[in-house]
């Protein structure tokens, strides 16, 4: 094996190890072929052509990784739970924006009642008034 072909391979391998720990020096950290390829230093095609050995062992400590550096696991599993909790809320919110407007059209209604009742000549015999003085005292 020529030299430059062991430089580049430790420098892809050196790479590889930095973007799974998720501290890139030289790329966006990114897990994929190309970031892979700029952060060792070298053409896309010197690791797809070259070395695919290396391409194939980085896709494959990718896929064990779920493509989320090992740095990152804890930030994504966040942002897991808050994108679960941010749904939970959003079906609240729906929840009780649907029962406030029922609300709405009960209030709507019982105070068109009360209008036409308070409009009416001779109340319904069901309908009871209540004492409107405040200083009567309650009945025990």
């Amino acid at each position: 094996m020529s030299t430059n072909r062991t430089v580049e391979r430790d420098a892809i391998q050196a790479a590889m190890q930095r973007l799974l720990a998720g501290t890139p020096t030289r790329s966006t950290g990114a897990l994929t072929v190309v970031q892979l390829a700029a952060e060792a230093g070298v053409k896309r095609w010197v690791l797809t052509h070259k070395h695919p050995d290396l391409r194939k062992e980085f896709e494959e400590a990718r896929e064990s990784v779920n493509g989320i550096p090992a740095a990152f696991q804890t930030l994504q599993a966040k942002v897991d739970d808050l994108e679960a909790a941010h749904k939970r809320l959003r079906q609240h919110n729906s929840e009780l924006t649907e029962r406030n407007e029922i609300y709405a059209q009960v209030i709507h209604a019982l105070t068109t009642e009360l209008a036409h009742l308070r409009r009416a000549q001779t109340p319904p015999p069901n309908l009871r008034r209540l004492p409107t003085d405040t200083a009567a005292s309650p009945r025990p």
